[in-house]
């Protein structure tokens, strides 16, 4: 695939409508490069002028600030806020939670003012402008998908409606976990728990939080994080349920279904 970076665009004195900002788990994590391929293959086909940072795109940070690093996230913060203040980027979608809470709440009071958009917010405002169309009666149609909220998205940002949106439009039959929403379970994996030994304690989150998915009797568990997508699939994949129950990104669920 052929993704144009910001320095390319620059070089020809374009400039992008939009930076797709990829973060590390959509950059290094197999699993994850999928979304992101996913994600630009609706960006390509719908027409969007869009751009990454390619090897001049940092960690946000947020992982080390979590955990305590406040002088670490400050630097790679700064060398972000630099890079992209240099190129004059205006709006940014990224399909992490954890690189749009901190590119959003985060950045600007180091001086990073943008546009952020979440890639669940971004293809709703798409499918509303009529610009995704998707095949006749579609890969989903009638199968039964739970949205497992992700903390960042849900709790922290309040956007609950747009990802139940896109997914209202694959014609599929939508079911609700008892704790969602603003009621939502954590998958385990926030405030850097993703890169930690777990503590002590009787049952893994993701494992409780895969098996309320799996008992909705969902064929799809969709979710939009990276980190919420590794720790359900483990989490089915310890209830051995991998041939019934897929995880998949919404940015997925819509690629598949276009024309």
């Amino acid at each position: 695939m052929h993704v144009p970076t910001v320095a390319e665009l620059f070089v020809s004195g374009q400039q992008p409508e939009v930076l797709f900002w990829v973060g590390c788990a959509g950059s290094f994590d197999q699993r994850a490069q999928k979304i992101t391929k996913a994600f630009v293959t609706i960006l390509n086909k719908v027409g969007v002028s869009y751009a990454i940072l390619g090897k001049e795109e940092m960690c946000t940070g947020d992982p080390v600030r979590r955990a305590g690093n406040e002088f670490m996230f400050q630097m790679m913060a700064y060398q972000n806020i630099q890079v992209l203040n240099n190129y004059g980027i205006k709006k940014i979608v990224t399909a992490c939670p954890h690189c749009f809470n901190t590119l959003k709440n985060e950045y600007p009071e180091l001086g990073g003012k943008y546009e952020v958009i979440h890639h669940t917010t971004f293809l709703q405002q798409l499918i509303n402008e009529g610009k995704i169309k998707l095949k006749e009666g579609g890969i989903f149609k009638g199968k039964r998908i739970t949205y497992h909220d992700s903390c960042y998205l849900g709790r922290a940002n309040d956007i609950y409606e747009a990802p139940r949106k896109v997914l209202e439009i694959l014609d599929a039959e939508l079911v609700e976990m008892k704790r969602c929403r603003s009621n939502g379970l954590c998958c385990g994996a926030g405030g850097a728990q993703m890169f930690k030994e777990e503590e002590k304690g009787s049952t893994r989150i993701n494992i409780d939080r895969s098996n309320e998915a799996i008992d909705t009797g969902a064929q799809v568990i969709a979710a939009a994080c990276p980190f919420c997508n590794t720790m359900m699939t483990d989490g089915v994949k310890l209830a051995e349920k991998e041939e019934s129950v897929k995880v998949m990104d919404i940015a997925e669920l819509i690629a598949q279904s276009m024309e």
